[in-house]
């Protein structure tokens, strides 16, 4: 797949991607607890291994945005599925009244939950995942 995505999107990627390397390092050690309070009780597993695998998720997930550049657009549509699939963690996080992240009112928990769509458009623009999704004449132009 290819689409072609211009300076300003290829920044913003590369900016989204080093943005998950530090939240993947965040996980993995000075912000494993923080995390863990996002972790929703249902959630059948140790708190502590859905920070450690999501961190590894994430990880990936950035160096796939800085460096697979052939795969870019996977790339971002995997980011975007990943933002929603850790949605309910924000969810719970406002719900619960949770403390994490200074995010210590339920005004600021709301106002985060607003935050997960921009992340999410933001993985598919600055792929270019959102014009293979729903622009089909650029899709044909690109392919023939």
């Amino acid at each position: 797949m290819y689409i072609h995505t211009s300076t300003t999107q290829k920044v913003f990627r590369i900016l989204l991607g080093l943005f998950m390397i530090f939240a993947a390092i965040g996980h993995l050690t000075f912000d494993r607890a923080e995390f863990q309070a996002q972790v929703p009780n249902w959630i059948p597993l140790s708190k502590d291994l859905v920070v450690i695998l999501s961190g590894i998720v994430e990880l990936l997930l950035g160096l796939s945005m800085i460096f697979l550049k052939k795969y870019r657009i996977e790339a971002g549509i995997a980011l975007a599925i990943f933002y929603i699939l850790i949605f309910p963690g924000n969810i719970a996080q406002y719900v619960n009244g949770t403390d994490a992240f200074g995010l210590d009112t339920d005004r600021k928990r709301l106002i985060r939950l607003f935050f997960q769509p921009v992340l999410i458009l933001w993985a598919l623009w600055s792929t270019g995942a959102w014009k293979y999704l729903f622009n089909k004449k650029a899709i044909k132009e690109n392919h023939g």
